[in-house]
Formats: C-alpha cells, sequence, structure tokens
C-alpha cells in the first residue's frame, strides 16, 4: 500500500513542482549512481531483516504470546502483541486504532487486506501503464485528460495489439 502511494506522491510532486524525484521506474537507478552502498548490500539487508520480522511472526504461530512480550532490547509494552502474529504496542499501533472493541478491530483487519488487494491490482496497472507507454500512471493521467478521445488504453498499440 505504501509502494502505491509512493509512485503517486512523488511524481504529483514533481508536476507541481514541490520537488523534482525521479519515476519510480528510474528511482532505483538514480539511486544507485549516487550512493556509495553497493545494490548487493541493500539486498542483503533487507532480506535479513524481512527474515527477522517474519521468523518473530512464525514463532509466534508457533506458540502464541511468546514473541509479544517486550523481548526487543528491554523494551516491553511498546512490541506487545494485539494477538496470534499481529504486532501491536506504540511502534505499530501508535493511534491506538487496535485498542477497544474486538469487533472494531477485526473490521480493521478485513479492511486492511482489502486495501492492501487493491494496492496490489493498481500496482499491476502501473507495471502494465510502464511497459505499454514507457511512462508513470501520473503522466498517463494528464495525456489521457489533455486527449481522452485519443489517448485510451487503445491507442497504445499494445493493449489491444490488433488495433493501430
Amino acid at each position: 500500500m505504501t509502494a502505491t502511494a509512493g509512485i503517486l506522491i512523488p511524481s504529483i510532486a514533481t508536476k507541481t513542482g514541490v520537488v523534482d524525484i525521479p519515476e519510480w521506474y528510474d528511482a532505483g537507478k538514480v539511486f544507485v549512481e549516487n550512493t556509495g552502498i553497493p545494490l548487493s548490500t541493500l539486498l542483503m539487508a533487507q532480506i535479513l531483516l524481512m527474515n527477522w520480522a517474519e521468523v518473530k511472526r512464525y514463532y509466534d504461530f508457533k506458540n502464541p504470546g511468546s514473541q509479544g512480550d517486550g523481548s526487543f532490547f528491554g523494551f516491553t509494552e511498546a512490541f506487545a502483541g494485539k494477538g496470534n502474529g499481529y504486532p501491536g504496542g506504540m511502534f505499530f499501533d501508535p493511534f491506538g486504532l487496535a485498542k477497544g472493541d474486538p469487533e472494531t478491530l477485526k473490521d480493521y483487519k478485513v479492511k486492511e487486506i482489502k486495501n492492501g488487494r487493491l494496492a496490489m491490482v493498481a500496482m499491476a496497472g502501473f507495471y502494465a501503464q510502464y511497459a505499454a507507454t514507457g511512462k508513470g500512471p501520473i503522466d498517463n493521467l494528464i495525456d489521457h485528460i489533455q486527449s481522452p478521445y485519443t489517448t485510451t488504453f487503445t491507442s497504445n498499440g499494445v493493449s489491444v495489439p490488433f488495433i493501430s
């Protein structure tokens, strides 16, 4: 969900002149060119950190409550879980949305899953737009608004290949 926002917000900010940030499909290349940290190091750190979080979550499913006891550098309530496999505390629930009615928490979990699925569909659309047009979603939207009858998914030559 944050990746979808991370594609749209910088693109809008760049188009309005607030900042100058590369498009999402160029951002990785620009970062690697402008940093001294090798990409392999960044990937390995990402893999190790994700592995650590998922292993702790797995152990919490295997032995409920074993990982949410504040066993991370002495923090007690900061990582206290709200349920089996779900972190809580001030770091993972800073607004206290999970406190209170269990039915509300259940409703929030369903909404999070639905929002995550919608974000995955949006990402698939972003990938398809870039593959078809070589542009990001905001550029495609601007092109469509400027010429709504001639700039559509049928006019790019890829989406509907037999129409040119």
